[in-house]
C-alpha cells in the first residue's frame, strides 16, 4: 500500500508540481530568490531593531535551520545516492534552487495571513492562508492534520531510526535500547519538563553544525584534486550519461525531489507556521529571508555530505548499507574511527532538536481546528509512540512511511499556493515598488491590501514609527528623481 501512493504520488504527481511550479513561481517572480540573493543578508540585520517578545526575521531563520538539520541532511543524502546514484544530488540541488522560489511565496503569504494571540504572538501558516485567502477552511484542517502526521509521527520515525541505526553501527547500542533512551527523553520534554536539555542543545546544535561543516571542508581539502571528477559525475549521472548509472535517469529524479523535499521542506508548508511568527516590516522580508535557509539546507549542507561520501571512495553502485552508516563509514575512512563517532553524535544533536522542531508543528497544527486539552494529550503519546516504533524498523518501511504523508501535504499546500499566487505576486510588486523608490527597509500599508481578510491587530492601518518613515523615504526618492 505504502509502495503503491508512493509510486503514484512522487512518479507522476509531485515531480510535476514541486519542479513544475517552482519553475513557474520563478519565471513570473522575475527570479526572486536570486535577484534578492545580497538583500537577504541586508534583512537579517534587522534582528536587533525587533519589537519586545517577537521574534525577529533572523530568530525565525535559525529556527527553520534548526529543525531542517536533521536526518535529511546526513541519511537522507545517503538514501538518495544509494537508491538513486550520485545524479539524485543534482536534482536536489534543482528542487532547492527552484524551491527557493516556493519557500518565498509560502512564507510570504503566512507573514500577510497571520493572526495576533491575546498575548500578543503571532500565529499563522498554511492553514490560515488557505483559511483566510481562499475562505476554505475545511481545505485548512485538512492540511494541518497532514502536518500533525507527517511532522509529528512520519519525520519523527525517520529521526527515530537514523539515530538508533547510527548509534548501532558506531557503538553497538541495541536499536530498540536507543529507542526507549530516545523515547524518554522526548517524552519528558513534552509533557512539560526539561527545559534545561532544550537550552544546552540550543548551544550544542550550532556549534555542531559548523564543526560538521569544518569536517567536510577537510575532507574536500584532502581530496580537492578529485573535486571536479566528482562534480562532474554527479551532472552525468543525473542524465544517465556515466556508464555505471546508465538508464538511472528515472531513480536519479525521483530520489532527488523525494529527500530534497525531505530536507529543505520548500513547498512542504512547515516554514511558514515558524516565518509568520516573526516580526517584520513587510510580509515579503520574511519570504525573502526563509529562501535562505532552504539554501544553507540543501545546497551547503547536504552538498557537504555527498562529497564526504563520494570523496571517501566508499561508495559503490548497488551497495546496501543503512542510511546514515554510509556517512560514517565514508567519514571514518578519511579521517579514521573518530569520524565515525563525530557524526554520530552530530546526527544525535542534530535528531534531538528536530524532534522537538516537529513536535512544535504538530501540536501548533492542531491548535487550528481544537484547543481542547485532550486532543493535544492524545497527540503527545502518538508522538512518543511513533519515536519507539521508527527506532525498531527498517530503512524502507519508515521512509515510505514519511514519504507518504509528506507528498499528501505537499499536493495540499502547493495546491493553495497556486491558487494563491496572484496574491503572493501582487504582495512582491508592492515591495518591489518601494525598492526601485529607493526605501531601503520596504513598510507593507494594510491599506493597499483593504480587500483581502487580514488582521488589523497584526497588521496596524498606521504601524507607529514605520510607516510615517517610509512614506517620507519614498516621497524624497519621488522628489530627487
Amino acid at each position: 500500500m505504502l509502495d503503491l501512493l508512493n509510486d503514484l504520488l512522487w512518479s507522476k504527481l509531485l515531480i510535476v508540481m514541486l519542479i513544475g511550479l517552482g519553475l513557474y513561481f520563478t519565471v513570473l517572480s522575475r527570479f526572486v530568490q536570486f535577484r534578492y540573493f545580497g538583500r537577504m543578508f541586508r534583512i537579517l540585520t534587522e534582528a536587533f531593531q525587533r519589537q519586545p517578545g517577537q521574534l525577529s526575521s533572523f530568530q525565525a531563520l535559525m529556527l527553520s535551520v534548526a529543525g531542517r538539520v536533521g536526518a535529511g541532511n546526513i541519511a537522507g543524502v545517503s538514501v538518495a545516492i544509494m537508491l538513486g546514484g550520485p545524479g539524485a544530488i543534482f536534482w536536489m540541488w534543482i528542487v532547492a534552487l527552484v524551491g527557493m522560489a516556493t519557500s518565498y511565496f509560502e512564507c510570504a503569504l503566512a507573514q500577510l495571513y497571520k493572526r495576533r494571540e491575546t498575548d500578543g504572538s503571532y500565529r499563522g501558516g498554511p492553514a490560515f492562508y488557505i483559511q483566510h485567502g481562499l475562505g476554505q477552511r475545511w481545505l485548512g484542517t485538512v492540511v494541518s492534520i497532514l502536518l500533525l502526521v507527517t511532522f509529528g509521527f512520519g519525520f519523527n520515525a525517520v529521526q527515530s531510526f537514523t539515530v538508533a541505526s547510527s548509534l548501532h553501527d558506531t557503538f553497538g547500542v541495541p536499536t530498540h535500547i536507543s529507542g526507549l533512551v530516545l523515547t524518554a527523553v522526548i517524552g519528558l520534554i513534552i509533557f512539560g519538563g526539561i527545559k534545561r536539555i532544550a537550552k544546552i542543545a540550543d548551544v550544542l546544535v550550532p556549534v555542531m553544525a559548523f564543526a560538521y561543516l569544518a569536517l567536510a571542508l577537510f575532507v574536500i581539502g584532502s581530496n580537492v584534486g578529485q573535486v571536479p571528477e566528482t562534480l562532474a559525475l554527479i551532472v552525468k549521472s543525473a542524465f544517465g550519461l556515466e556508464p555505471a548509472f546508465a538508464g538511472g535517469i528515472g531513480a536519479a529524479i525521483i530520489m532527488g525531489v523525494k529527500r530534497g523535499l525531505f530536507s529543505n521542506e520548500a513547498g512542504l508548508g512547515s516554514a511558514p507556521n515558524v516565518a509568520a511568527v516573526a516580526e517584520v516590516k513587510h510580509p515579503v522580508a520574511q519570504g525573502i529571508v526563509q529562501s535562505l535557509s532552504v539554501f544553507i539546507d540543501t545546497i551547503i549542507l547536504c552538498s557537504c555530505t555527498a562529497l564526504i561520501i563520494l570523496l571517501s571512495g566508499v561508495y559503490q553502485p548497488g551497495m546496501e548499507v543503512a542510511g546514515v552508516v554510509l556517512t560514517q563509514t565514508a567519514a571514518a575512512s578519511v579521517v579514521g574511527e573518530w569520524g565515525r563517532v563525530f557524526v554520530s553524535v552530530a546526527l544525535l544533536l542534530f535528531v534531538f532538536t528536530t524532534l522537538i522542531y516537529n513536535y512544535y508543528l504538530g501540536e501548533n497544527a492542531l491548535g487550528f481546528f481544537s484547543s481542547k486539552r485532550g486532543p493535544v494529550m492524545v497527540y503527545r503519546a502518538l508522538v512518543v509512540a511513533l519515536v519507539l516504533w521508527g527506532s525498531v524498523q527498517d530503512l524502507g518501511t519508515v521512509f515510505a512511511f514519511a514519504d507518504v504523508t509528506m507528498g499528501l501535504l505537499a499536493v495540499a499546500n502547493l495546491v493553495a499556493l497556486a491558487l494563491l499566487f496572484k496574491v503572493g505576486l501582487r504582495l512582491m510588486r508592492d515591495y518591489d515598488s518601494q525598492v526601485k523608490a529607493g526605501v531601503e527597509s520596504p513598510v507593507f500599508d494594510p491599506k493597499r491590501f483593504a480587500d483581502l481578510d487580514l488582521d488589523p491587530a497584526a497588521w496596524p492601518a498606521n504601524p507607529p514609527s514605520t510607516a510615517p518613515a517610509a512614506d517620507a523615504e519614498i516621497a524624497h526618492a519621488a522628489h530627487q528623481r
